[in-house]
């Protein structure tokens, strides 16, 4: 299990940050077989590796084996996360949050996804010989959520909230040590901060909606608020949407920066799928859904 407390998290982090997490797991399963206990963050834990251990994972029901999150995301997430729930809270909560993902939501937000990224490419890209690529799109993908999460326009408050944001991820890969100054307290206090922000937005939306000067269509705070008066079967309490918000922003902010990172590499190295793309964008103008679903036939 390793020191107390700390466990095997210092080697662990250290693998994720010099990008050889997979050599880490496989030393580990060499070492001690494919099922083993170890500690990280804190928290015991059991590791399993092969197609036996998946196909036993993927096909246990919540009575045999249950979703747990580390005592450490819990603090900083929250209790009522998705990720964190189970049994017929997930599904609840799980229904509530997929409402939000329908085609016939996400067709109201195209143009202003295509607006945030013209206004990122012309600020960031242009003129430029080189940029870094990966730091941009974390900022394009916090733009976006921001203006899909919480109506927010660009400003001020996006700026202090990616400052939030970047202290929370970094405490989630950190030592259980909260301490003055450690990534943990510097996570801490910056989930506290962010949880105040979305509680006075929820506020505020509601009292927009009860006045109907407010769209549910508006974001995704307005739509959850919105769902629990169409839909109370997965009616969502306020502690629930700002845990879940924050379970959102955390889930989509490196893994959409990631995804088109590498979708910017292809388009580099590839020149055929390149002028494809090209190709696909010049027939269009002012973008909808139907015309980006004409581009995947290009």
């Amino acid at each position: 299990m390793g020191f107390p407390l700390i466990g095997q998290t210092l080697s662990f982090l250290h693998a994720m940050r010099t990008n050889s997490i997979e050599q880490w797991l496989l030393q580990r399963t060499s070492k001690y077989g494919p099922v083993s206990k170890l500690s990280l963050f804190g928290t015991p834990m059991v590791f399993v590796h092969g197609q036996n251990a998946n196909k036993f994972i993927f096909s246990c029901d919540g009575n045999v084996l249950g979703n747990h999150q580390p005592p450490l995301f819990k603090r900083i997430c929250g209790e009522r996360n998705m990720t964190a729930l189970i049994g017929d809270d997930h599904k609840r909560v799980w229904g509530a949050l997929v409402s939000f993902l329908k085609p016939e939501m996400l067709k109201q937000y195209v143009g202003n996804m295509d607006e945030e990224v013209r206004n990122h490419v012309e600020m960031h890209w242009h003129g430029n010989q080189k940029v870094m690529v990966m730091p941009l799109m974390k900022t394009l993908t916090f733009n976006i959520m921001s203006s899909l999460i919480f109506g927010i326009e660009k400003g001020e408050t996006r700026n202090n909230l990616i400052e939030l944001l970047q202290h929370m991820m970094n405490g989630l890969m950190s030592l259980p040590i909260n301490l003055p100054f450690t990534r943990l307290n510097r996570g801490l206090k910056a989930s506290a901060q962010l949880r105040a922000f979305i509680k006075n937005l929820i506020s505020e939306r509601k009292a927009a909606l009860e006045q109907r000067v407010a769209d549910t269509r508006k974001d995704l705070i307005a739509c959850l608020l919105g769902i629990g008066k169409t839909e109370p079967s997965i009616r969502m309490s306020n502690e629930e949407i700002v845990d879940n918000v924050i379970g959102v922003m955390i889930a989509g902010y490196d893994t959409s920066s990631v995804l088109i990172t590498f979708l910017v590499r292809l388009l580099g190295m590839d020149r055929s799928v390149y002028d494809k793309i090209v190709q696909g964008k010049r027939m269009i103008q002012v973008p909808n859904m139907f015309d980006y679903r004409k581009m995947g036939k290009c």
